[in-house]
């Protein structure tokens, strides 16, 4: 039997072996293989890992990332439930992006501006444009 060790399946995900073991109680990933009573585990599932590390990451609850992965038969097309989802997952995460880079702009004029406090800056805005 081949595959790698949960520590080494975990190193490469960079997380510990505790969130694979409870990826796998939830669904998340499929049961590992046994050798010896350990877990063993196909490298590949790495792309999955990293998949549901990024979803978590951007606000997926772990029920809507087990619909995004198995939310649908093999041979179907995409379940309406899926892609409703799917959209209003989009359109929050589209509104997370635009509040990001507001305040990714906010900060940029920060550290260009000398002054002092916050509100002296807005205040210069306000009156001739810039800071």
């Amino acid at each position: 039997m081949a595959g790698i060790s949960i520590g080494q399946l975990a190193a490469m995900a960079e997380i510990n072996a505790s969130t694979l073991r409870y990826y796998e109680s939830v669904g998340l990933l499929p049961a590992a293989e046994r050798q010896n009573g350990q877990r063993r585990y196909d490298e590949r599932l790495l792309d999955r890992i990293n998949f549901i590390k990024i979803a978590q990451q951007t606000g997926f609850s772990i029920q809507e990332i087990i619909v995004l992965l198995e939310g649908f038969e093999t041979g179907d097309s995409l379940s309406e439930r899926w892609e409703q989802m799917a959209k209003h997952k989009r359109s929050q995460l589209e509104e997370r992006k635009r509040q990001l880079n507001s305040m990714i702009q906010i900060l940029d004029s920060g550290l260009k501006c000398k002054c002092i406090t916050w509100s002296e800056c807005l205040e210069k805005i306000e009156n001739n444009g810039s800071c």
